[in-house]
Parts: structure tokens; sequence; C-alpha cells
């Protein structure tokens, strides 16, 4: 696979960041055959190494959870089905209320949106740990956004590269 075809296939994985796929590919990281698990590897690394405004970048490229631009229509393909398969797009009204004022609060106290992978998780426990999450230091929390973004990465990586046994 060509850089080209690999920044188009695997470049949405860390949200709207290709320049994650496009460093893993360029430092060689990068080999045939494709496992979801190399290739996690890779990025996570690049996105490890990568400056901290950069990573502050990825975290601020991720949409509030049950936000405006869910509710636009806006979320990349990969984040509707996300948000979708915890219930986020079937939220009451006062469930959404919670969700903006939390989202509203959280990214005044930290400059990015809470992050988490929502993957197994129903409303409640997003609202649990975001409720929990809130009180952590700015250090602390952008530790757990970038383990969160890694993990996303991951499973968006294993439904692209099914393991073949």
């Amino acid at each position: 696979m060509d850089r080209a075809d690999f920044v188009q296939r695997f470049g949405g994985v860390f949200e709207h960041s290709p320049f994650i796929a496009e460093r893993a590919y360029d430092a060689g990281m990068i080999a045939e055959p494709l496992t979801a698990l190399d290739v996690h590897d890779a990025m996570a690394m690049m996105f490890r190494t990568s400056s901290q405004e950069e990573r502050l970048g990825v975290l601020r490229a991720h949409p509030d959870l049950a936000g405006k631009l869910a509710i636009a229509g806006e979320l990349t393909e990969d984040s509707k089905r996300e948000q979708a398969g915890a219930g986020l797009d079937r939220l009451s009204a006062d469930e959404h209320a919670r969700f903006t004022e939390l989202n509203t609060n959280y990214v005044e106290k930290f400059g990015f949106p809470f992050i988490i992978a929502v993957k197994g998780l129903s409303r409640d426990d997003i609202l649990a740990a975001f409720e929990t999450r809130i009180s952590n230091s700015r250090e602390q929390e952008f530790d757990t956004a970038c383990q969160q973004v890694e993990k996303i990465a991951r499973l968006r990586l294993e439904s692209l590269l099914p393991e073949t046994h």
C-alpha cells in the first residue's frame, strides 16, 4: 500500500488528524500485512511523540458528545456511529441539557472536549465518567483524554482491519 492509499484509508483514525498516519508511514513503521495491532502501535507512537500542542490539536478535533455537530448532522461517520451506539443520538431533553452543561463546563475548564471511547458504554456510564473526570486536574485530564483518543483509534482500526485467523 502506498503512502497516499494508507493516509486515505487510515488518516481519520485519529479524528481529523491525518498527520499521525503520514508520520507512521514516513517513519517506515507500516508493513504488510496490515494488522490493527501493528498499525495502532505505529500510529500511537507517532501520537505520543507529537508535541503537546499537536496532541492538544487532536483532542480539540473531537466533537462534543451529543453536541452541536451531532444535532446538525455534521459528525464524521465514525463519530456518528460511535455516539449512536451509546444511545447519544436518542437523548431526552433533560439528558441533552445535562450533556450540554457538562460539555460547556468541561471545555471551559480544560480547553478541549470531553473524550471517551463510548463503545460498550451506556449514556449513564458516560455521564458518570463525565461527572467524575471534570474534577481532575488539567494534567490528569489531558493524559486521560490522550489515552481515550488512542483507545478510539484502536477500536476504529479493529473495524477497518479485522484480524483474520
